[in-house]
């Protein structure tokens, strides 16, 4: 499915039809501004868009899509995100600060549930919601929970279509398009609910189904809660990522630019380079890396700002500790005569030279931290 059949599904999930242009809309799939007058013309639009789903939806991959670069782990293990990454997508017209949440999940650790507050940190002061909900997948238990948490933060009962206190409807108040009349699952016998922020339902890896299968997916979603909008997306196959990008954009307020346009994360050097080591982990170590892997970076020294003897050859050196919760565990990670270690470094050599801006050398170091998941010093002491 290419973006024009990507567009056509999320207009047809919503009730549109794409032939003809619906006031305020565009009929394209994406808008792209060709001149400063046009640009002028539109009002800037501005705020924080929270991004959350179960574990494994896509999240990562989709806001490294939207921005154009890697600012977040993605894999395909589960539970990958353990903290709220920020990335900065700046337009001519617009600039939104996606936020990355950890996958919202029953914690079974004392890292469990502090991932879990990090969301609700990132949930406290948000402009909109893009739930992510896979194509390939049934709405589980797993989404249901998520929707009840977001229910409990940004939706009001109403009562006969109009809300208690006499307030508008989710979505128009902030820029948004209001959300499907029709009936759904949150319709109860004394009322249903409305969304204070507009609530996207950005439908992920589309590239699973075919067209077919996909246009009953969207329906099912669409009946799920009332969404302010339903958007079908694969950002692996970049496929319809221009029409997630617009639908974000038309549903944000107005509001002042909050970073500069070059800026893309909101991430201190040290924490992208950590979490880069870690996905690299992931990745080369697949199903034997264990999810008590944590990494810090304990310095960056660079030549002739330290007297650390490493950078006498011109190089930065980046010290990186990784830690495992048993020393059984640490042959797992060094491999045989260091393969692991030596793998990671390859792969990470540009984008670290990158992210410090200037050649640099990784120095890794595996360390054993007995229990940290659940030690509250260990935690702290690791950045949980």
């Amino acid at each position: 499915m290419n973006d024009k059949q990507g567009a056509d599904a999320h207009m047809a999930a919503n009730g549109r039809s794409s032939g003809r242009k619906q006031a305020g809309k565009p009929v394209s799939a994406a808008v792209k501004v060709d001149s400063n007058t046009e640009a002028q013309s539109q009002p800037y639009r501005s705020g924080f868009v929270a991004v959350v789903g179960r574990p494994n939806v896509g999240k990562s991959t989709l806001i490294n899509s939207l921005i154009g670069t890697q600012v977040a782990i993605a894999s395909s293990r589960p539970e990958t995100t353990r903290k709220a990454i920020r990335g900065i997508l700046t337009t001519d017209n617009a600039q939104l600060v996606l936020v990355d949440t950890p996958g919202i999940h029953r914690p079974r650790t004392l890292l469990g549930q502090r991932l879990n507050d990090v969301v609700d940190e990132s949930l406290s002061d948000v402009d909109e919601i893009a739930f992510l909900l896979p194509a390939d997948q049934e709405i589980g238990p797993g989404d249901k929970r998520i929707l009840s948490r977001l229910r409990s933060e940004f939706a009001r009962k109403v009562k006969d279509g109009s809300e208690i206190g006499g307030k508008q409807h989710a979505g128009a108040g902030k820029g948004g398009n209001g959300a499907q009349s029709s009936k759904h699952d949150d319709d109860h016998e004394h009322g249903k609910f409305v969304w204070k922020v507009p609530l996207i339902a950005i439908v992920t890896k589309i590239d699973e189904l075919n067209r077919q299968e996909l246009m009953a997916k969207l329906i099912e979603i669409s009946q799920f809660t009332d969404f302010t909008d339903v958007v079908p997306v694969s950002a692996l196959e970049r496929d319809n990522v221009a029409e997630v990008k617009r639908v974000l954009i038309d549903n944000m307020p107005e509001g002042p630019q909050m970073y500069p346009d070059d800026q893309i994360t909101e991430e201190k050097p040290e924490d992208t380079i950590a979490e880069l080591v870690r996905g690299a982990f992931l990745e080369e170590l697949d199903d034997e890396l264990p999810h008590s892997l944590a990494v810090v970076v304990d310095s960056i020294d660079r030549p002739g700002e330290s007297d650390n003897p490493e950078t006498a050859d011109g190089k930065a050196h980046v010290m990186v500790s990784i830690f495992v919760e048993r020393n059984s565990q640490k042959p797992i990670i060094i491999g045989h005569r260091a393969e692991h270690l030596v793998q990671v470094k390859k792969r990470l050599r540009t984008a670290v030279n990158r992210i410090v801006g200037q050649k640099s050398k990784l120095d890794l170091h595996v360390k054993v931290a007995k229990g940290w998941q659940s030690d509250p010093k260990q935690l702290e002491r690791l950045g949980f």
